[in-house]
């Protein structure tokens, strides 16, 4: 056998429907689309529409609310802050800053500033500065020997009280 000889199984792919090629076809004419409308025309696209009736869409009641200047920030957890100290990719020797943190890979970009969070362990006594972070993960640092600086919104009203 040679490759020019290769076939496909009889009926494995069964040819394309050619539609609106003479009566002799089983679809001549009309091309299966029924008699005149709009979906006999070309170019129509009615997804959600229901003939007139309310679509299902708008009879749902729409639930919450997306806030428009809602903060997001970039987050990190204690256990992969561990994994980048102990890598070597970030010295805990030093005041680590947000800065660093996308420096280093652990963060690709800012966003509206870093979230850390107590998700992991962390043993190496680290002096970080970010814009929010849990009091768990506080309270982690501190234990290992480090410390927060915490600089978001929140800290910011707690300094003016």
């Amino acid at each position: 056998m040679k490759l020019n000889e290769l076939r496909d199984n009889p009926g494995a792919s069964p040819s394309k429907k050619r539609v609106a090629r003479g009566p002799g076809s089983g679809k001549g004419k009309t091309a299966g689309r029924g008699i005149k409308g709009q979906k006999s025309r070309s170019g129509v696209a009615i997804n959600a529409y229901e003939g007139g009736q309310m679509p299902l869409y708008m009879r749902l009641p729409k639930r919450g609310f997306n806030k428009p200047n809602a903060k997001h920030f970039a987050v990190i957890n204690l256990g992969i802050l561990q994994k980048f100290v102990e890598a070597g990719k970030i010295d805990a020797g030093q005041p680590v800053t947000e800065e660093i943190l996308v420096a280093s890979g652990l963060v690709r970009r800012k966003l509206d500033g870093v979230r850390l969070l107590a998700k992991g362990e962390i043993t190496s006594a680290i002096n970080l500065t970010v814009t929010g972070a849990s009091q768990a993960a506080v309270d982690a640092i501190a234990k290992a020997g480090g410390s927060v600086t915490v600089t978001g919104a929140k800290a910011e009203a707690a300094a003016q009280e």
